[in-house]
């Protein structure tokens, strides 16, 4: 317990957006905070297996377990972690409430006009979430639109994006802070689906009853998206270091041990597709 403390130097307050906000250090570069004897402070949302708190404060998912070892591999250990809103990560990361995003994000054009990522960390593709059974035979965006269904995602997510541009009407199209928030509307009936990434589909299904993931493979939708960590516009020099770090550790024996426990297998790992390519895809 004395390590957790040690590694994270986690409060209550930490934990809170707006005191975090009030108590906000100016935005520069990462080395010169680390320099001045301040630790590297990790932004996620609580979206499980990406990224979430643990019971005691620390900082869970395998996106954060891929981050915290690469640093580790460069030398820093000294990692604070801050929760917020989804929505929340990018502008906490340009006001310089948060050094370095690992709240899973993919790799959107959009995104990177505000943020630099990482070379990949995976790639994943997108789901639905519905009741066990499937009883409405959800499988597309085009199904909610033949069956004038309403489907929900949490704010920020790229599938409130993409249904929209398959043609779902707004009004059947909810947005809500996040995962937890969206189960509970599809739990609730105000909605038939729940559109999210792979991995958070398998994890609602898995995690609480009367849910079930949709056939991934039947989805139309994004290709397979890749996956990185987000880093300010003027901390260049320290992601280049990062991303060579990261080199060495995707796939090593290191990496898989840390990850499996979030369901990451063998099968994301990322091919091809760079985050110079990424970025400039719609």
């Amino acid at each position: 317990m004395q390590s957790v403390r040690r590694m994270c130097r986690i409060t209550a307050a930490t934990m809170m957006l707006g005191t975090l906000a009030a108590g906000a250090i100016a935005a520069g570069p990462l080395e010169d905070r680390i320099e001045a004897g301040e630790s590297i402070r990790l932004g996620f949302a609580a979206a499980p297996p990406w990224a979430y708190q643990g019971d005691d404060g620390s900082p869970k998912g395998f996106v954060n377990g891929i981050t915290i070892d690469v640093l580790k591999n460069m030398g820093y250990t000294d990692i604070e972690p801050v929760l917020t809103d989804w929505s929340g990560l990018i502008p906490s990361l340009r006001a310089g409430r948060v050094d370095i995003v690992t709240g899973g994000m993919y790799i959107l054009k959009a995104r990177c006009e505000n943020m630099d990522f990482s070379e990949p960390i995976g790639a994943f593709g997108d789901a639905f979430v519905v009741p066990a059974g499937n009883p409405e035979n959800i499988e597309t965006y085009q199904d909610l639109i033949d069956k004038d269904l309403k489907m929900v995602a949490p704010s920020g997510y790229n599938t409130l994006g993409d249904a929209k541009a398959a043609g779902v009407p707004e009004r059947n199209i909810m947005e809500v802070p996040g995962p937890t928030e969206a189960l509970a509307a599809l739990r609730a009936g105000r909605v038939a689906a729940s559109a999210t990434n792979v991995l958070e589909a398998k994890h609602g299904a898995d995690s609480f009853d009367g849910f079930e993931m949709s056939d991934p493979t039947k989805f139309v939708g994004r290709e397979k998206q890749v996956v990185g960590v987000g880093f300010h516009p003027d901390d260049d020099e320290f992601r280049e270091k990062f991303n060579e770090a990261l080199k060495e550790y995707l796939g090593s024996e290191q990496m898989m041990e840390t990850v499996t426990p979030d369901d990451y297998i063998a099968a994301y790992l990322p091919t091809g597709q760079t985050t110079e390519e990424a970025c400039k895809a719609d």
